[in-house]
């Protein structure tokens, strides 16, 4: 199969899947040392429910946010 036909195939998938196969073509890559990048995520999730915990982060219900993902 060429580029072009992978790519018209990937782009018929819904925007999920779509995004799990862009994540996983990118982690091919050799880029930066993976377990820095995922602490650095790891500490940004962290600070984001220590915000809500807070009060100082608002909620989105999970149905609104997959309707948006899935327009």
């Amino acid at each position: 199969m060429n580029k072009a036909k992978i790519l018209a195939e990937a782009l018929k998938l819904p925007p999920v899947d779509r995004a799990e196969v862009v994540e996983k073509l990118l982690t091919s890559f050799e880029f930066a040392p993976r377990a820095a990048i995922d602490a650095l995520w790891v500490r940004e999730a962290e600070d984001r429910i220590d915000a809500y915990e807070r009060g100082e982060l608002p909620a989105v219900p999970a149905e609104d946010v997959f309707a948006k993902i899935n327009k």
